[in-house]
C-alpha cells in the first residue's frame, strides 16, 4: 500500500533551482533515509512532503486516511504548557485518560475518589497498553519531570520531547529530521531498534552512520538537484555512489568530445534552423547539457600546524565536584598521556560537559587538583556557538585571532584562503554571522578552534549539524591528529573509529576507566547482563520446570572436550594473573616517589582485578559442568 507519493517536485532558493523533477513513493513498511551535503535541500524536501511548505512545481499526495507525525529541527510550542499538556492530545480520549492517571500518580494527595474514577476509565478504554508504552517512552528517552513549564527546558530536552509526543501519536507515517541530536548513546539505541520494527513506515534525514546501517531499507542521496536511490545499508551506498560518480565523469569526459565535432557540425551548417536535422539540434543541445556539467565538489579542508607538546600533558589527582548534594564527579584521577585518544559516554545530564569545563579551567573542582603542562595548549569545542560575535563579518571573526594561519607543511595562508579551505568562498566571507545556518556557524567554530593551533582537543558533540562528507573529513583529520583527543559524542560510528578508551559516566560521580571503544564497551555491558541474568544452578532449575520426568538433571550433563579445554586453561590464566597482581602490589609499596608511575601502577592492578573477576566467574560456571 503506497503511503505518499510525489511526482515531479521542484524547489527554488535565492534564484537557484535546490531540485527538480523529483519524483518518488512510499510504501508500508518501507524506510528511507535522505543524505547528502549541508544546503542541497533535505530538510526543505521533507517539509514539501509534509505541506509545511509548498513546491514551486509538481505536488505531493497523501493516501486518505494515512497519519502523518514530522519531527522537525526547530520545533515549537507555547512555552507556558507543562510537559505532560505536550505529550499528551486531549483530542485522542486515550491519551487524554493516561495523561490524567499519570497526573494522579505524580501528586500523592490525589483523592481516592478520583483515583478510582481514573482507574475505571482506563479499564474501561483498555489504555493499560497505551500507558505501559507511555512509560517505556518516557524512560528511554529521558523525559524530564511532567508538571515543568516547557519553557524552562534546555532545547535538548524539548527535542526530546517532540520525539516522546511524535511516537505516542503512533502515526502511520513518521518523518524525522535529525531524530538522533541531543540523545544519549542508550536512546539512540532503544530509538533504533524502536524504528526498525515491521510496522513502521519512516523517512528520515540522518548523519549517524550506523543509525542508517541498523534503520534504513533504502538510502536516497539528494546530489545536484537529483534523487540516486540505493536498496542497501550505508557500506552497500558507498560504493555504488563511487560506481556512479567514476561513470558520470567518463560519461561527461565522453560528452566533451563529442561537442567539439557537434559544435563545427553546428556552425558549418545553414544558420536556419529548419535546413538542419531537428534531431541532431536537439541533440546537440542535450549534449551541451551534459558536457556543461560542473562535477567539482566542495571539500572541508583541515590542515592546521600543531604547538608542541612537552613530556607532562594533564595530571588529575582526586577531583571532586558536586552540585547540591548531587555528586557529578567523585575523586577521580587520571594522567593524560601523548595521543591519547579517549571517548566520554553516559547519559544526558550526568556531567560530561561540567567534566570537560574542569579539565580545562572555565570550572574548579571542590577538591582534588587539575595540572596541565607548560606547553599543553587546549581547543576547547562546545554544544554552544557562543564563542562566535553575531555581529561581526566571518572574515573580521577570523582576523580576530590571526591574520596568517600556519600549516603543518609550516607555510603560512591568508585568514580569507582559510576560509574559502573551510567551504566559505569569497562571496560569502562579508555575511554577518547571525545570517549563518546551524552547520555553518559550527564549521565556523571549528575554523577559530584550530586557527589557535591546539594540541589538547577537547569536543564536546562536534558531529551535530556537520553532513556525512564533512564527517568523514574531520575524522580523516582527527586521526591523523598527533595530540591528545578527548571526545564526547552520540555518533557511535564516529566515536568508535577515533577513541580506544573510554570514560564512563555512571551516575553518583563514578567514572569508570574502560580500555576499548564504545562497541567493546557495549559488549562488555551485555555480557554482565547475561552473567547476572543467568546465576549458578538456573539451568538445572529451567530443565526440572520443563520436564520434570523425563528430563537429564543438569548437574549430570557432561562437559564437551571443548569446555574441559577452557576450564583447564582459565585455571592457569587466574593463577598468573593473581602473580602478575602480587607483582604490581609489591611495586606500587616498593616506596616509589615517582606520582606518574605510581598512577600507572594503580590503574594497572584495578584492570588485572576486573579481568580475574571476570575470568573466576566463568571457571565458577564450567566447574559447575565438569565436575
Amino acid at each position: 500500500m503506497n503511503y505518499l507519493s510525489a511526482e515531479s517536485v521542484a524547489k527554488t532558493f535565492n534564484d537557484r533551482w535546490l531540485f527538480k523533477d523529483v519524483t518518488l513513493g512510499i510504501s508500508q513498511g518501507e524506510k528511507f533515509a535522505f543524505v547528502g551535503n549541508n544546503g542541497v535541500g533535505k530538510s526543505t524536501l521533507l517539509k514539501i512532503l509534509t505541506g509545511e511548505i509548498q513546491p514551486d512545481g509538481g505536488k505531493v499526495s497523501i493516501r486518505q486516511g494515512i497519519r502523518l507525525g514530522y519531527l522537525t529541527q526547530q520545533p515549537s510550542v507555547d512555552e507556558k504548557l507543562s510537559v505532560k499538556d505536550v505529550l499528551f492530545s486531549d483530542n485522542n480520549e486515550i491519551a487524554k485518560v493516561v495523561k490524567e492517571y499519570e497526573d494522579c500518580i505524580h501528586h500523592p494527595d490525589t483523592s481516592p475518589e478520583r483515583m478510582q474514577a481514573v482507574l475505571e476509565r482506563m479499564e474501561e478504554l483498555k489504555a493499560w497498553d497505551y500507558e505501559a508504552k507511555v512509560h517505556e517512552v518516557i524512560e528511554k528517552l529521558g523525559v524530564p519531570d511532567l508538571d515543568k513549564k516547557f519553557g524552562e527546558l534546555s532545547g535538548g530536552q524539548k527535542k526530546r520531547i517532540f520525539l516522546a509526543q511524535l511516537l505516542l501519536q503512533e502515526p502511520d507515517l513518521i518523518i524525522m529530521d535529525e531524530p538522533t541530536n541531543h540523545l544519549d548513546l542508550s536512546a539512540i539505541e532503544w530509538l533504533e531498534n524502536y524504528l526498525s520494527g515491521a510496522n513502521i513506515t519512516l523517512i528520515m534525514v540522518t548523519h549517524d552512520r550506523y543509525f542508517l546501517d541498523n534503520v534504513a531499507t533504502e538510502i536516497i542521496e539528494l546530489d545536484r538537484g537529483q534523487l540516486f536511490r540505493y536498496k542497501g545499508n550505508y557500506a552497500y551506498y558507498l560504493e555504488k555512489k563511487d560506481q556512479r560518480e567514476e561513470i558520470l565523469k567518463a560519461e561527461v569526459s565522453k560528452a566533451k568530445n563529442l561537442l567539439k565535432k557537434e559544435l563545427d557540425w553546428m556552425r558549418r551548417q545553414p544558420k536556419a534552423r529548419g535546413t538542419k536535422a531537428k534531431y541532431r539540434v536537439e541533440a546537440f543541445y542535450d549534449l551541451q547539457e551534459k558536457a556543461s556539467q560542473d562535477l567539482r565538489k566542495e571539500k572541508l579542508e583541515l590542515d592546521i600546524k600543531e604547538a608542541r607538546q612537552g613530556g607532562k600533558i594533564l595530571e588529575v589527582e582526586h577531583i571532586t565536584k558536586k552540585y547540591g548534594s548531587l555528586p557529578i564527579v567523585d575523586d577521580f584521577s587520571y594522567v593524560f598521556k601523548k595521543n591519547d585518544r579517549i571517548g566520554v559516554v553516559g547519559k544526558n545530564g550526568v556531567g560530561k560537559s561540567t567534566f570537560l569545563d574542569m579539565l580545562t579551567g572555565k570550572l574548579k573542582p571542590d577538591s582534588g587538583e587539575i595540572n596541565p603542562g607548560v606547553t599543553t595548549k587546549y581547543g576547547y569545542f562546545t554544544q554552544e556557538s557562543i564563542t562566535l560575535n553575531p555581529n561581526n563579518r566571518l572574515i573580521e571573526e577570523v582576523k580576530s585571532i590571526a591574520e596568517f594561519i600556519t600549516l603543518s607543511d609550516g607555510s603560512q595562508v591568508s585568514a580569507s584562503k582559510f576560509l574559502d579551505s573551510f567551504l566559505f568562498p569569497p562571496d560569502k566571507q562579508y555575511n554577518y554571522i547571525n545570517k549563518l545556518s546551524g552547520g555553518e556557524k559550527k564549521r565556523l567554530q571549528l575554523l577559530k578552534l584550530l586557527v589557535t593551533n591546539p594540541n589538547f582537543l577537547i569536543l564536546d558533540e562536534p558531529t551535530n549539524d556537520f553532513d556525512i562528507d564533512t564527517l568523514n573529513v574531520l575524522e580523516d583529520f582527527l586521526d591523523k591528529f598527533s595530540g591528545c583527543l578527548l571526545l564526547v559524542s552520540h555518533d557511535r560510528y564516529f566515536m568508535d573509529h577515533l577513541v580506544n578508551l573510554l570514560f564512563v559516566f555512571e551516575g553518583d560521580g563514578q567514572i569508570r576507566i574502560f580500555n576499548g571503544n564504545y562497541s567493546d564497551y557495549r559488549d562488555w555491558v551485555e555480557e554482565q547482563e547475561a552473567m547476572k541474568a543467568s546465576p549458578k544452578g538456573a539451568p538445572k532449575q529451567e530443565v526440572k520446570e520443563v520436564k520434570p520426568v523425563a528430563a537429564i538433571p543438569a548437574e549430570k550433563r557432561k562437559a564437551s572436550y571443548k569446555e574441559k579445554q577452557e576450564y583447564d586453561k582459565l585455571q592457569s590464566e587466574i593463577e598468573a594473573l593473581e602473580k602478575q597482581k602480587q607483582e604490581v602490589a609489591e611495586l606500587i609499596n616498593s616506596g616509589s616517589s615517582d606520582h606518574k608511575q605510581l598512577q600507572e601502577w594503580g590503574q594497572k592492578i584495578q584492570s588485572i582485578a576486573n579481568e580475574i573477576d571476570t575470568k573466576t566467574m566463568r571457571w565458577l560456571e564450567l566447574s559447575e559442568i565438569v565436575n
